[in-house]
């Protein structure tokens, strides 16, 4: 049930392809091993007029990930999977690993509802 919110911070003048949440959609369920439709994505655009970081050059354009899944890895398999889903997101969003950025939201068991039903397992 991996939900991935991905925000791409945009260059001047560059927008997002039309197929790029299908494809990491398609590209992140082959890593979590997800069932058809079991791995979904939401992917926005944030102008790089809206993002900074304070004191640091020019021209930083990241993706901010946030992952919600019934359960969270351990601690050593969570940074096997942080890897290649960075790797990931910086290949099809033609950044940087450097400028990818991943968090991970609480389990989501006993405490998200799909359709009015608790996520149980």
């Amino acid at each position: 049930m991996p939900i991935l919110e991905i925000e791409i911070v945009l260059r001047p003048g560059e927008t997002i392809p039309t197929a790029l949440a299908a494809e990491l959609a398609d590209a992140a369920g082959k890593l979590f091993d997800s069932a058809r439709g079991g791995t979904w994505v939401k992917l926005g655009a944030l102008p790089a007029e809206n993002y900074a970081e304070n004191a640091s050059p020019a021209g930083v354009y990241p993706v901010f990930v946030t992952i919600l899944k019934a359960h969270l890895p351990e601690a050593d398999a969570m940074q096997v999977e942080v890897t290649r889903l960075t790797r990931l997101v910086a290949r099809l969003c033609e950044r940087p690993v450097d400028n990818v950025h991943i968090f991970y939201q609480p389990e989501a068991v006993g405490r998200v509802a799909f359709g009015g039903k608790l996520v149980s397992e």
